[in-house]
């Protein structure tokens, strides 16, 4: 508590605050800060949790170094002032001591939420504080998606999904659990039961390969499947994670924490061009986790990865690429491989039900309020954008949420 006052000591308060214009969502980072300074708590809960019902989970998720803490005046001559870590203690206290109601101007329109991820919670809690009857249908046995199954425990704690999980329930929200939207519930069966809308928020769950050979071998995995229940897993001594964003980062980190006494990162260029933020690649490094940069995987083998060694050189265009080298092949052994370069969405929905336009990548083509191409069918987050940060997740949840209010209300 003494280093969060000092660090709400340390704001500025500036009137045309730099850290607030780069928020995704535009927290009101400096009345935030003076509430809290004045322990006016719950009134700063309160406006946090309107303004992003996900304010907890964004105050430990997102990349603070681009948005708040990135852009404080502070920080331009010394440390940025912390804010977010002020955020993570109202947001999280504010959750655990609210009581909500239904609301009291209720609607008979029903709404349906396909996915319980950041998008699918943001979307459900703005519609039922407005008084919509919704329905979340989640295809796992428990709410968050990504936030629960992709994230490790040890970056985000769990327990703020399960609360997040009772306050929908004080909403009225209804859940249905391990059920799939496509195959047998169809877009039309949720229409012809009286849904006046339906949200499509299902993720990018499908990895994406090296469409290399070895990818199917019983010593391989892929990141999205292997951080949905690490325990289970049997990776032995030595593990090879290939990949360079803040998911190959939480599979090695991942792998470190459950035994494994070796475990390095292969990744065909250099750390300036990995996606993973710096803190990640920062935790990463101190974890013991060790990285083989500039070096591309060739070929899986149950022995380990053959590799040929990369370079950057500048093409007769002036772009700056990355080559292989001829005649560095190289060997790392192994007992496990995990790879970690991305996902793409599964095609339940769209396989099994018309109407829906998509774009090469597979992802759902909608307008800038959320439409898709079917009527009364809206999507967001992951499905649409492909992976991106919870905040933005949250940040076109809340427009798409106005949508379907506008729609229903029209």
């Amino acid at each position: 508590m003494d280093y969060l006052k000092e660090e709400a000591n340390r704001c500025l308060l500036c009137k045309n605050a730099r850290c607030m214009k780069n928020c995704p969502v535009n927290t009101p980072i400096p009345e935030i800060i003076q509430l809290y300074k004045e322990d006016q708590i719950e009134k700063a809960g309160e406006i946090l949790f309107r303004n992003n019902p996900l304010s907890a989970i964004c105050a430990v998720v997102c990349a603070h170094e681009n948005q708040c803490s990135g852009h404080c005046v502070k920080g331009i001559k010394g440390e940025p002032v912390e804010f977010y870590k002020i955020e993570e203690y109202i947001s999280t206290r504010y959750l655990r001591n609210v009581q909500f109601g239904i609301a009291k101007e209720s609607r008979d329109d029903r709404v349906a939420i396909v996915g319980s991820g950041p998008a699918g919670i943001t979307i459900a809690f703005e519609l039922a504080m407005k008084g919509y009857k919704v329905t979340i249908f989640e295809s796992k046995d428990r709410i968050g998606g990504v936030l629960r199954y992709g994230i490790p425990e040890f970056r985000l704690p769990k327990d703020i999904l399960d609360t997040l999980y009772e306050k929908l329930l004080q909403l009225g929200v209804k859940i249905r659990f391990n059920t799939l939207i496509g195959p047998v519930i169809t877009i039309d069966k949720l229409f012809y039961d009286g849904y006046k809308a339906v949200f499509i928020g299902t993720g990018v769950w499908n990895a994406k390969t090296l469409d290399i050979k070895g990818e199917s071998l019983g010593n391989v995995h892929f990141a999205i499947d292997y951080l949905k229940k690490p325990d289970v897993y049997r990776l032995g001594k030595k593990v090879c994670v290939i990949g360079a964003g803040n998911v190959a980062m939480d599979a090695a980190r991942t792998a470190k924490k459950y035994g494994a006494e070796e475990v390095r990162i292969l990744y065909r260029k250099g750390f300036e061009d990995m996606t993973a933020t710096k803190a990640e690649l920062k935790m990463t490094k101190e974890s013991g986790v060790t990285f083989d940069l500039y070096k591309s995987p060739v070929e899986l083998l149950e022995e380990g990865v053959k590799y040929i060694e990369t370079e950057k050189i500048t093409d007769d265009s002036g772009n700056v690429i990355t080559k292989p080298i001829e005649g560095s092949d190289g060997f790392y052994g192994c007992d496990s491989i995990i790879i970690a370069v991305g996902q793409s969405p599964r095609n339940n929905i769209i396989a099994n039900n018309k109407g829906f336009e998509i774009n090469q990548k597979g992802l759902l083509v909608i307008d800038d309020k959320g439409h898709t191409s079917r009527k009364g069918v809206f999507a967001s987050g992951d499905v649409v954008t492909g992976s991106r940060t919870v905040v933005e997740a949250v940040n076109f949840a809340k427009i798409v949420a106005s949508s379907i209010d506008d729609y229903c209300s029209n």
